[in-house]
Parts: C-alpha cells; structure tokens; sequence
C-alpha cells in the first residue's frame, strides 16, 4: 500500500513537471523541469517494479538538482528552498524504512539469519545530507545585502534646515518646508533606542466603513506646534491632541460623504500657518487648512477647530473651479499644501486612468487669507500663469501634483513633484507641453508661478512612474567646504536625482542610457530614458529570479515570465502583458527618504515588486463592474482606444513571482554617491496563515526619518511593526508591535517637560491589504 502511494504521487508529480517542463522549453526556458518529470515519471516506473535501483537514481538527481540550483543562484536559501524542498522531503520519504522494505521484499536476497535483506540507501542518504547542509549553509549567507556604513562624522557643524522653528516641533509634514524629515533632538539615541515603550495612544473614531473604496489608507504625519498635535484622518476629519498625553483637544468632521468613484480616501496631513499680523487673542491667527477628499480646503481655528469664515466662501475653498470637466470623485488633495509668503499653493490628486476627460493638474497659488486665488501654473499651458478670465478653464487631464511640494523661501522657488498624464499607459496625442512636464520635478517662482526649470526622469512615460516623492532640500558640502544648495529627488524607478536646487542641473551625474522600444503601433517609447549615478534600480529580471514556494509555482511563474514581453526596465505596455520592473508601485513612492543636512546622507526603504501591464482594445474590454483601482484590475481609460489590466506579478498561490527580498533600508552618501548599505526589511508575520517572524525583506509604503541621535524610524512594511535603525550601519535595533498596519510618516518631538517622543499613526492601507484601525502611538523612553 505504501508503495503504491509513492508510485501515484512519483507520477503525478512527474507529469505535471514534464508537461510543464515541456512548455517552458517551448517558451525559451530552462530544460530543468522537464527532465525533472521525466526522472519522476522513472522513479515511479522503478518503485512500482520494486526496484532498489531506484534509490541510487533519486540520489544521482538531488545531486544534478543542487548543482543545478547552485548554478542558478548560488548559496541564496530563499532562492535554493522551493528548488529544492520537495526534492529533499522525497528523498527522506525514499529512505524511510517501510519504502526501503518494500524493495527489499523484491530483491529475492535473505542474510545468514534467514531474514529478507533491504537496501540501505547509502547513496541517498549522502546526496540527502549534502542537500541539508548545503540548505543549513546558506541560511546564514545573505547575497542579496550591502553591509557597509555611512559617514559618521559632521559634515556641516550648523546645517540649513529650512524655516527656523523650535527644535522640539514639527510644523510641516516633512518637519519643514525642505521636507528633509530631519529632527535635531537627540535625547533617543541608537545606545538607548531600545529602552523606548508606549507613552500614550490615541484613537480618532474614523474607522473604515462598508462603504469606502479599496485604497482607504491612513498616510497622515501629524504635526506638533507647541502643545498640541494636528493631523487628519482618511474621511477627512482634522483633530487636535495634546501632544503630552495624548487627550483630544478638538475634532472637526467635514462630512465629505462615501463616493464609489473616489480613488483614493486618504489625507497625509494638514498645513499650519500662524498669521505674524495678527493680535494676540485674534481668532484665526494660528489656523489649520484641511484638504479634503470632495475637493475641498477648508481653513480652521488652531486653538478649537471652528471654521474660519473670513477664508475664501465662508471658510471653504472648492478646488474644482475653472475646471472643463468636473466628474464627481475623480479630484481632490491627498496632501497637504504649502503655506509661504501669505499664499497656499496646492495641487491635486486626478484618479488614474479612469477617464480622458478629468480635471486639470494645474497648481494654484491662492491668498492665505481670502482665498483670492494669485497665480495658476497648469502644465498643459505653462506660460500664462495670470488668473484665468471669466469662463475660461484649466488644461484637461494635464500631469497633475498629488505629492508634497518643498520650498526655498531665500531663492523665491516652491519645488513641485509632478505625475503622468492620463491615461498613463497610453502616449498618443500628448501636447509638446505634456512631453515635456509629465514626470518631472519643477520649481515655479512663489511670487508669479512663472517656470524655472524643469527635470523630467522619465521621458514620454508609459508607466505610471509619477514623481511621487516631496523633493528633499538640503545644502551639499564639496572637499573645501563650499556648500551648493541641493534638491534631493526620489523616484518610482529607484533613480535618486541630486540637484541643484537653483539650476535643476545634477550634482550627481544623470546620464542617457538606451531603452527598450516596442510600442503598439499607435504611440511610441522613448529611445533613451534618464538614469542616475545615484540608483536603487532593480538588477533585470530572468527566468532563475522566478520563486514560489514549491517546485509548482515556480515553474507557474517561469512560465508566465516568457509568456510576457520584458526587456528590461521600460519595457512598454503591450496587447500581449508586459513585464513592468519596477512596477508602478515603486521602488519609492510618497514616503520619499530621510536626509541628515550635518552629516550629508539619505536613509530610506527601497521596495521591488513587479507588475504586469496588459492593452484592451477598447470593443474587448469588460461591461460595469470591473475595478477601476490604479494598483490592480482593469482600468477603464473611458475615451481612449484601450484600457489596461495591471497588477503585482504573482504566482497562483498569490505570492510574489520574484524571489524575495522584496524590500529593504538603505543608507546612501548624497556626497558621492555611494550606497554605504542595503539590508532586508520586515517580516512575513503578517503575509501568511501563521504568525512567522521571518525576516524575508517585504514590501511596504510609508517614508522614514532621522535624528540627531543617530537613529532611523520607518513603519510602513507590510507587517504591522514600528521600528528604529543604526543611521550608520542600517542595522535593526527595536521594534514595536502595532494595533494596525503603520503605512504612514512617524515624526518626532518634545514637551515642555524636555521628554522626547516618537510617534506614529497605525491605521493599514487598502490596496496592500494591511490591517485597518485609527491609532496614533506615541513612545518614549521610561522616566529616570
């Protein structure tokens, strides 16, 4: 009975293998596991015969397959492990004793005490002991990590951080308006980080309905401006704690109300402004302005949370005004805008590829006070930037803003990140002006909105490769001492742009490099895109970078690779499925990274996963219901020739088809250049059934910061953990359990007391399936 069990899971195992097998050798893959099935189908041919051959067989194949699979990928366990997992526990199945006797039984040989003699698989148990230590091995080898470390020294004793404030606050959502998310406190350092507990938590009561979207996501910074907390919520709510006990002060609900066609439903922050005209005991003289997701910024009393009517039509500004086209949940702010000079400059959020008919991505200068707008600057006609007249509107679905913006007030420059025009995959009939703004970074005069230069990192982008980061400012020592004021830009493709933040001009060196081409018929691809000498870009995929967790799935996935068009990054959308590496989700994206301005270096959290990109012409598309999300799904593109299919590259068990890791921190010398580290990020304890806290390097989205400490935080990993790094080497040195998924910015301050905390708001995110809540946490280290 034990034998012919083996016989039937031998044989199926060998026909799924050569089928499969077959198939990938027919695409221009690897032999492996067609002859795989074929030694299976053998094996199992042999044990129904009884054969005691069989056991030198299946040994002389876990040898071919180990050196196989160390050819492949060298001594990398995660990659050896589904290679080799189920060939090894076969293995042991083999030499266990009822198999062995089974053959035995056939071999018609007895021993001098008259007892039937069964093989002792000699042979087998070598080639399965080699395998083990092989696998034990490679455990401890990581090949995948950079374990250098950064310069710790001081490289400018007294740094440009931007808008002076208190050392203890934290007034914009990048800390300020340089966006560096840099603190200056050093009373948590990487000696005492360890000690830190739970100070204090707070939830807010928006909690996330039946009713929302599926990227519901809760991305807010606070910020602290003397005692008090500000932050919003994903139904747009602003609130005030205090920031020493956590006790809520006020709570202001807009009522923006449930939308199926609102893409995202989010707010990353609010804006502070305290007006230097204004009286003592003025109402509105410190207000908070809250973008909301209906389209709306509403300006509000700091110290209770009224509305202050006195802004714009009784204390509301509509953001859709002047626009052609005006779709209800297509356009709102996501983030907050910039308050400098007496002026608000915002943007806003146009949901992808739904529609070619949307509003417009132009940004706007209004009146800090009134509401009075003071300049536009639309992308799609970027030279007028004079108030538009009476019935005239913005540039239909021009490359829009969503991010955060940055601004230099002793240059006169607000520094904007801008995104694709939609739809993203699609590049016909794009205006001369939209070739030359969509996925750039621009710096527009705070004074008119006139252009000062422009940066493009992806030319004609058919990939959704927005600049999604806030431009991190800093100013950038040479050998003598000179300093160069610098702009620090990441970007989904992994690339990190150091420029002179007064020219656009890099510091670091951008070359030109050859892309693939490819493009339907209809558009075209760029021959060259930017690359520069700064890059967290992913090595090129090929068909040995394929996992899963068996055997099975990774053939699934080898399969699927040769089946899509791939060359390599900027491989373009096509009627047949791309291969987009990075995908859209990026290799950074909003939570950009953290700069130290004294010793000169960036911290962040590299991410890679690839996604699928796949053209529908338009009379093969699906009728109502598909999904309209932009991570996965069909995208509808109502009004152009296609929609597009998209989504993360995963195996049929729904796990990534590239081996891991798929997420990492990152040190990196803004100096030279130079990445000091890179080590895996995060554990699967979330990802799986059970609860295993293996360090495999995950995903994630959220942004870090620094301090003067010495210390890194980041949350955003795709398991629900807050943690804090050694600057220098990148080395994990605490962490803390979340209530829910922390896919947000921490950010760090002290009372009047002089007791430093952390805090960071945990409350998941939709599209990467993170748990929801509404907390804000607070740590700090235990009293003397």
């Amino acid at each position: 009975m034990i034998n012919l069990l083996s016989v039937v899971v031998f044989a199926l195992i060998g026909v799924a293998l050569a089928a499969g097998g077959v198939w990938l050798i027919v695409l221009g893959g690897s032999w492996y596991y067609a002859l795989a099935g074929v030694v299976f189908l053998l094996v199992a041919w042999l044990l129904q015969r009884r054969k005691a051959m069989v056991l030198w067989l299946y040994a002389a194949f876990l040898i071919a397959s180990l050196v196989w699979a160390v050819w492949e990928v060298g001594f990398d366990w995660w990659q050896l492990a589904p290679r080799g997992g189920i060939p090894v526990l076969l293995g042991l199945w083999l030499l266990t004793p009822w198999v062995r006797r089974g053959l035995a039984q056939s071999s018609g040989d007895a021993d001098l005490g008259g007892k039937t003699k069964h093989p002792n698989g000699i042979g087998l148990s070598l080639a399965v002991v080699i395998a083990i230590v092989v696998a034990v091995g490679s455990m401890i080898n990581d090949p995948n990590a950079i374990t250098g470390q950064l310069n710790d020294k001081v490289v400018a004793k007294t740094p440009d951080m931007g808008n002076a404030i208190p050392d203890g606050d934290w007034h914009q959502y990048g800390r300020t308006q340089y966006g560096q998310r840099y603190s200056p406190l050093s009373q948590i350092t990487a000696q005492n980080v360890d000690q830190l507990t739970e100070a204090w938590r707070y939830e807010t009561g928006d909690v996330r309905q039946s009713s929302d979207v599926p990227e519901t996501t809760y991305q807010v910074t606070p910020l602290k401006v003397g005692d008090s907390l500000y932050l919003c919520t994903p139904h747009s709510w602003a609130i005030a704690i205090d920031a020493k006990t956590g006790k809520e002060k006020w709570k202001y609900d807009p009522k923006v109300g449930a939308n199926s066609d609102r893409q995202h439903q989010t707010c990353r922050g609010v804006t502070y402004y305290a007006d230097p005209q204004a009286q003592a005991g003025d109402r509105c003289a410190e207000r908070v302005y809250l973008p909301t997701s209906d389209a709306r910024l509403i300006a509000l009393d700091a110290k209770d949370g009224t509305v202050c009517e006195s802004f714009a039509d009784n204390g509301t500004l509509h953001l859709e005004q002047k626009m052609q086209h005006k779709p209800s949940g297509y356009y709102y702010s996501t983030s907050p805008p910039v308050a400098v000079d007496d002026k608000i400059i915002i943007g806003g959020a146009v949901n992808d590829n739904y529609s070619t008919q949307e509003q417009s991505g132009v940004i706007r200068a209004f009146d800090i006070h009134t509401g009075e707008l003071l300049w536009n600057w639309d992308s799609g006609n970027p030279t007028e930037t004079e108030p538009l007249a009476e019935g005239e509107t913005y540039t239909t679905n021009s490359p829009n803003s969503w991010s955060v913006f940055s601004v230099d007030e002793n240059l006169g420059m607000v520094y904007i990140p801008l995104g694709n025009q939609v739809p993203d995959q699609l590049g016909m009939n794009r205006s001369e002006n939209v070739e030359k703004f969509s996925s750039s970074i621009v710096a527009l005069s705070i004074d008119t909105g006139k252009l000062k230069w422009v940066r493009q990192t992806v030319h004609h982008d058919l990939w959704d490769m927005d600049v999604p980061a806030q431009p991190v400012l800093m100013n950038i020592s040479d050998d003598m001492g000179n300093e160069t004021p610098a702009l620090v830009g990441a970007t989904k493709q992994g690339d990190i742009y150091v420029l002179d933040r007064r020219t656009g001009e890099p510091l670091i060196k951008v070359r030109e490099v050859a892309a693939p081409g490819g493009a339907i018929p209809e558009d075209h691809s760029a021959p060259t895109q930017p690359r520069s000498d700064l890059t967290f870009m992913p090595q090129k995929l090929t068909g040995k970078d394929m996992w899963g967790i068996t055997l099975f799935d990774q053939l699934a996935c080898r399969i699927e690779f040769h089946q899509l068009k791939y060359e390599g990054r900027y491989t373009p959308p096509s009627l047949q499925g791309s291969l987009i590496y990075p995908g859209n989700f990026g290799t950074f994206n909003w939570g950009s990274v953290a700069v130290d301005p004294q010793r000169q270096v960036m911290f962040g959290m590299p991410t890679y996963l690839a996604f699928t990109s796949k053209l529908i012409p338009r009379d093969e598309v699906p009728p109502q219901g598909s999904k309209k999300a932009s991570e996965m799904g069909i995208n509808q593109n109502t009004g152009a020739p296609y929609a597009v299919s998209m989504g993360p590259f995963l195996s049929p068990i729904s796990v990534p088809c590239q081996a891991p890791p798929w997420g990492y921190v990152a040190g990196a010398d803004l100096r030279t250049g130079d990445i000091a580290y890179k080590r895996k990020n995060g554990t699967v304890y979330d990802m799986t059934p059970l609860p295993l806290p293996i360090k495999l390097g995950v995903p994630g989205i959220g942004g870090p910061i620094i301090t003067a400490g010495g210390v890194a935080f980041l949350g955003a990993a795709v398991d629900d953990y807050f943690r804090a790094y050694d600057l220098t080497t990148g080395k994990q040195l605490w962490e803390a359990r979340l209530p829910a998924g922390g896919q947000s910015t921490p950010m760090t301050y002290t009372t009047d007391d002089g007791t430093q905390y952390v805090v960071i708001v945990a409350g998941g995110h939709g599209s990467i399936g993170t748990k929801p809540g509404d907390y804000v946490m607070a740590y700090k280290l235990p009293a003397n």
